[in-house]
């Protein structure tokens, strides 16, 4: 992937995505020690970054293929925002959703058209009722975040920020499957400044830490993390541009998400779901290697179950 690529990628999803907004905190930039930047994905239609991949993931599809459908399994940002891009380019959208999908993100996709398929909480039944809808229906399966396409377009968000503030010395994103931080990771390169591209991520669910030390893909054995959206593993698609890009994850414990959550809230008066504040966390629990820098960090998203806050 290549800046032509990213630039073709950004000009075709253009219409179909908001540009969001770049915000910061005077009270945040004296706590961290350094200039902060915060680029609001939870501003995203739908929520979050995750709308972007979508959208062009469905575009990049034959005539042909696009009547058909397309299929995914998600926990939920990716469901809301498959079933919207789909609703908007008028396709048929097949979500596999576990049961512990927060409730919040099945009314997400509910409303933007998607049909909901519920399924055990193990990644081997998310990938059996995928394929099994697949041979059902004929639809494309688009992944969360190991599919190329969808990679490239959540580094549209990176494209953006970096844009408009072309001297960053790095970006925070947090990691789940890897899409956000591969496609971020693409955009630092395409961009070709000295921009690190830094991941984030709980101690709970540490497997890409582990995986950019081993250079293979590691499991979670538990997931015991208010950051419902980073409980997934690596793919075969994002380690690769990991550990080619990235040289650093940094990890953190749970208080410190809730308390950089909080944070956010009070100061910014804005809302992010607890896997955004992973990487305020991050970049706090390591301020002081980050002195005086200008500093990106990717809101990932704002898509939060109110009721069940942790504060």
């Amino acid at each position: 992937m290549n800046r032509t690529q990213l630039l073709a990628c950004h000009d075709l999803i253009k219409p179909y995505i908001h540009k969001t907004a770049v915000l910061t905190s005077r009270l945040i930039n004296a706590a961290i020690g350094a200039e902060v930047f915060f680029k609001c994905e939870n501003f995203q239609r739908m929520g979050a970054y995750k709308m972007r991949g979508a959208t062009h993931a469905i575009l990049k599809l034959t005539p042909e293929a696009r009547e058909k459908g397309v299929v995914t399994h998600s926990s939920g940002n990716f469901a809301q925002a498959l079933s919207l891009s789909a609703q908007m380019l008028g396709v048929k959208a097949h979500i596999v959703m576990p049961t512990t999908a927060p409730e919040v993100k099945k009314i997400g996709v509910q409303e933007y058209g998607g049909s909901i398929y519920i399924c055990e909480p193990t990644l081997e039944a998310r990938n059996t009722m995928a394929r099994e809808i697949q041979e059902k229906t004929g639809a494309t399966f688009l992944h969360p975040s190991n599919d190329l396409d969808v990679i490239l377009g959540q580094g549209t968000a990176a494209l953006e920020l970096l844009e408009e503030y072309p001297d960053l010395n790095a970006i925070f994103v947090p990691v789940g499957g890897g899409g956000l931080i591969a496609g971020t990771a693409f955009a630092a390169a395409a961009m070709g400044g000295n921009c690190r591209v830094i991941g984030t991520e709980p101690f709970e669910v540490d497997d890409a830490y582990r995986s950019l030390q081993s250079g293979k893909i590691e499991s979670n054995l538990t997931t015991n993390t208010i950051a419902d959206g980073l409980k997934t593993q690596l793919g075969s698609n994002t380690l690769p541009v990991i550990l080619e890009y990235v040289n650093t994850i940094i990890r953190v414990e749970e208080e410190e998400i809730i308390a950089a959550m909080r944070l956010i809230w009070e100061r910014m008066k804005i809302i992010v779901e607890p896997s955004s504040a992973v990487a305020l966390a991050g970049l706090y629990r390591e301020r002081s290697k980050f002195k005086d820098q200008k500093v990106g960090i990717i809101i990932s998203g704002g898509n939060v179950d109110l009721g069940n806050l942790p504060f």
